[in-house]
């Protein structure tokens, strides 16, 4: 942790237990001198009770007495061993209950249209653990023939810089690992606005373009009617009078 807890409390405190400049008050609770200025002047904070760092364990007397003998220090704060690592807490974020039956649909989603992302990448984008991620990547999911893909973002479960981030993180290292990537792949490493503003890629021609259609004019038309021979005329006997010629 780099500023106390309470922070407004805590200068509220310093202003009225101590003699440090405002300066160093806002230095060490991470507030803009001039707002310490008005804690001061008491037109902020009002009915803020003060917290007291050193009872809380968080300054020592030590460090308040040499702040207020050199204007120049900084007051530093005091270490305090159980909050070392508390920033870079790991494991899945934690999800809303509210939100929690939405996380099949958001993991289906992203294996479906994102197969470059790791288990451990779509465990961080939607709070989940990586057992459940292998059960809808292998259709063993015991809900899975009711589950529908939905984009994560637009159900809230991520926003859409972190998903981003971490297509371009995998393709990257696909790419690095000698992976050839697919004209889809390269799509997803733009934004989402910046891929929807490409211009179409120009289709491959098939075997029968170039070949044009041509119709019948009415000429033509004319023509196919004149060479079509009465079928009566096949079955027409030669007259009577001829025979009787030869007889």
């Amino acid at each position: 942790m780099n500023k106390p807890i309470m922070a407004k409390a805590t200068a509220v405190w310093l202003v009225d237990n101590t003699t440090i400049t405002f300066k160093q008050v806002a230095d060490f609770c991470g507030l803009h001198e001039l707002e310490v200025q008005g804690i001061a002047d008491g037109d902020v904070a009002q009915g803020v009770k003060g917290f007291d760092p050193i009872a809380n364990n968080q300054l020592t007397q030590e460090e308040i007495d040499a702040a207020e003998k050199d204007p120049l220090h900084k007051l530093k704060l005091k270490y305090n061993a159980a909050a070392v690592g508390e920033e870079k807490r790991r494991g899945p974020r934690y999800t809303p209950l509210s939100k929690r039956q939405d996380r099949p649909a958001a993991i289906l989603w992203l294996v479906k249209f994102h197969p470059e992302l790791t288990d451990g990448q779509v465990s961080k984008l939607v709070g989940t653990t990586k057992p459940t991620i292998q059960s809808i990547r292998e259709r063993t999911h015991w809900n899975i023939s009711n589950i529908q893909p939905v984009d994560p973002v637009a159900l809230g479960l991520t926003k859409q810089s972190e998903l981003d981030a971490a297509v371009q993180k995998a393709n990257a290292k696909k790419a690095k690992e000698g992976g050839v990537m697919s004209d889809d792949e390269r799509r997803k490493l733009v934004s989402t606005e910046q891929s929807l503003g490409m211009p179409e890629e120009p289709k491959i021609p098939t075997a029968i373009s170039g070949l044009e259609t041509f119709t019948l004019s009415d000429n033509d038309d004319d023509e196919k009617e004149e060479e079509i021979v009465d079928a009566d005329s096949f079955f027409n006997l030669p007259d009577n009078d001829e025979d009787d010629d030869k007889s």
